[in-house]
């Protein structure tokens, strides 16, 4: 898609649809998940019509800016430095929160973040798969997530993929994490049925 340059029209889609997701299960959803990660392309961050439209279709939108996470790749916020921080500013002031993916698979120096404000970090999973065995994995998320948090940030893990991936995940003090060992992906309507059966057994 970004070959033909179609990256930013599905974007716009994406987002477009995603909120008339929402507003038409906006109580349930408000009850029991209560924000949704949208993926953007590297295209997306240079191109102003996806953000003017963005923020018209939010405008228009019952559903708070809050409710939604945009999550771009570290590789394509670097590459487009300036833009992304312009396109992160302008959503984030209008509520919008950030995640930076992938983080850790370009190499890239920590000093880029001072120029991103996301409000999340997600390790990329090629130092979550074998950090229980692997000291050199095990540093670099520490120092991912230490640093991370020192900056105000949450952390997450990609490729959680067993029980003592989950254990040792905990004890260095990461926020979140995702991937087969914590649960799969699924449709939303089923899981908005899984999360409403979970909280009327917290109620009862």
């Amino acid at each position: 898609m970004e070959r033909y340059h179609l990256s930013s029209r599905v974007d716009r889609w994406v987002v477009e649809h995603t909120l008339d997701w929402l507003e038409q299960n906006a109580m349930v959803f408000s009850r029991t998940i209560g924000r949704c990660a949208i993926n953007l392309s590297g295209s997306s961050l240079g191109d102003s019509t996806i953000q003017d439209a963005i923020l018209q279709r939010l405008k228009a939108s019952t559903i708070p800016a809050s409710t939604l996470k945009f999550e771009i790749t570290e590789t394509s916020a670097i590459a487009n430095l300036s833009d992304a921080r312009d396109f992160i500013n302008a959503l984030k002031a209008f509520g919008c929160h950030f995640s930076l993916d992938d983080f850790g698979s370009g190499l890239s120096s920590f000093a880029y973040l001072k120029n991103l404000p996301v409000d999340t970090l997600k390790i990329d999973g090629i130092f979550i798969r074998e950090i229980v065995e692997n000291k050199l994995d095990l540093a670099m998320v520490k120092s991912i997530n230490e640093i991370g948090h020192v900056m105000g940030m949450q952390t997450v893990a990609e490729f959680v993929e067993n029980d003592e991936i989950v254990e040792l995940l905990r004890e260095i003090g990461i926020d979140y994490g995702q991937g087969y060992g914590l649960g799969r992906p699924k449709p939303l309507a089923e899981l908005l049925l899984e999360q409403q059966q979970l909280r009327a057994l917290e109620v009862s």
